[in-house]
């Protein structure tokens, strides 16, 4: 996967634009990308060890910096700073956003979880 052509940070912070060379823009959220986070604090070590995390409602991208010539890692403003967002991942979570999002959601509910803190 190439890299984005461009990365832009909304005024408010809480959206991310990936721009793929030939592709349309995608608009991902920084609650996604931060309950998505692809840190092992999230993910865990096995799909049994991932955490559904809650309360992110109002999260927001505080910086990105680029890690090699391959991912960024992402700040957000509750300092979650361990997540590798590879080009790979971030393409997949544009594509995948709204079954991604809807499966986050129900993982919500289905443990009694809420959005809000």
């Amino acid at each position: 996967m190439s890299a984005p052509k461009e990365l832009r940070v909304s005024k408010d912070r809480r959206l991310l634009t990936v721009t793929f060379p030939d592709h349309r823009p995608f608009e991902l959220p920084a609650e996604l990308l931060r309950v998505l986070s692809p840190s092992a604090e999230v993910q865990g070590h096995s799909p049994e060890q991932r955490v559904t995390v809650p309360g992110k409602r109002d999260v927001a991208i505080l910086k990105i910096e680029p890690v090699g010539n391959y991912a960024v890692r992402i700040t957000f403003d509750d300092f979650h700073d361990t997540g590798i967002f590879t080009w790979n991942y971030l393409h997949t979570l544009g594509h995948e956003m709204d079954s991604r999002w809807q499966g986050y959601l129900d993982e919500l509910s289905e443990k009694g979880l809420s959005r809000d803190r």
